[in-house]
């Protein structure tokens, strides 16, 4: 019994490790707080040990933790204390492209990254629609899943996902005009 606690242990940790960083950035576009991401992953990690016998034998890892980090988000957005304001003492540090995009090469031609100024906007702007918006555009852009795979892992309708992500998007469209970092005028 101690040999199969200790392979379950390893192949856990070593499945928690690889997809870490992934799980903390899709955590942090949710909620846009470092500390309220980190917890959300370590909550996520110990849902995912508990049950990890099953999903690791039905190969649904992957979509068991994207679900259940979604809704542990949720029930942060639930709370009275999320809507209010929260004061600190010094502003966090903005988290750089890098991090966000751990796939451009770190080598890279710098033109070739995201401007960190556009970004900071965007996702202010992102971080002002309401949750499930939200929630769609992270699952869409930044975990690259289908409509039917969001469906799945905000347990709603594809039809609700597209109308979300329309809503979404026609509502940082409006809001455009009025963040003169992300507008571009043509040369």
């Amino acid at each position: 019994m101690a040999r199969a606690d200790t392979r379950r242990d390893t192949e856990f940790a070593e499945w928690f490790l690889a997809r870490r960083g992934r799980l903390l950035r899709t955590a942090y576009l949710l909620v846009a707080d470092p500390d309220l991401a980190e917890d959300l992953v370590q909550e996520t990690a110990a849902n995912l040990y508990l049950a990890w016998d099953r999903l690791d034998a039905s190969g649904a890892v992957d979509a068991y933790a994207r679900t259940t980090l979604v809704n542990q988000a949720r029930k942060l957005w639930r709370r009275p204390w999320w809507k209010r304001e929260r004061t600190v003492e010094r502003l966090p540090e903005p988290i750089p492209a890098d991090a966000m995009w751990p796939e451009h090469d770190q080598g890279a031609d710098p033109a070739s990254r995201p401007d960190v100024t556009e970004h900071d906007a965007l996702w202010r702007m992102v971080g002002e629609l309401p949750t499930r918006m939200r929630a769609v555009l992270v699952l869409r852009y930044y975990e690259d899943l289908s409509e039917a795979e969001i469906a799945a892992v905000l347990g709603v309708s594809q039809g609700t996902v597209k109308s979300q992500a329309s809503k979404a998007l026609a509502h940082l469209r409006a809001a455009l005009p009025h963040h003169p970092e992300l507008t571009r005028e043509s040369g």
